[in-house]
C-alpha cells in the first residue's frame, strides 16, 4: 500500500489518508469543500462547493497517478438532495467517463459543508 499525501489538498483531519493505492487502484478519502491554502470552508454556494471539492479530488488523484478520467465508481453525499441537479451539473463536466455512482443525502457533513465525494479510479503507482 501506498499512503498518499499533497498540500494541493486539505490535510486529512483524523486518523486516516487522502488516498492509498493498493494492486494499481486508488482509493480516496472523502473530498469537502475546504480550501487547502487557507484550511478553512470558504466557499458558501453548492456550486461553488462541488467546484473545490473537484479541485480537492484532482490534487488527490494527480498524486496518486489518476485522474477523473481513471474513476471507477465515486460516492457523493450531499447535505440537501434538492441540491442534486446544480451538483451533477459540475459533476458531470470532471467525470466526463461516467464511471459508476451512488449519491445519497445524508443529515449532516463534516464542517457543515453541502458535498462531500469521495472515489475509486485506477493508478499508474
Amino acid at each position: 500500500m501506498i499512503k498518499i499525501h499533497t498540500e494541493k489538498a486539505p490535510a486529512a483531519v483524523g486518523p486516516y489518508s487522502q488516498a492509498i493505492v493498493s494492486n494499481g487502484m486508488v482509493y480516496t478519502s472523502g473530498q469537502i469543500a475546504i480550501d487547502p491554502t487557507t484550511n478553512t470552508v470558504e466557499a458558501k454556494t453548492i456550486e461553488e462547493q462541488t467546484e473545490q471539492v473537484m479541485k480537492n479530488l484532482g490534487a488527490v488523484l494527480e498524486t496518486a497517478g489518476s485522474s477523473f478520467e481513471k474513476a471507477v465508481k465515486t460516492t457523493c453525499f450531499l447535505a440537501d438532495m434538492n441540491d442534486f441537479a446544480a451538483f451533477n451539473e459540475i459533476y458531470g463536466r470532471y467525470f466526463t467517463s461516467l464511471p459508476a455512482r451512488s449519491c445519497v443525502a445524508v443529515k449532516t457533513l463534516p464542517k457543515g459543508v453541502l458535498v462531500e465525494v469521495e472515489v475509486i479510479a485506477e493508478s499508474t503507482l
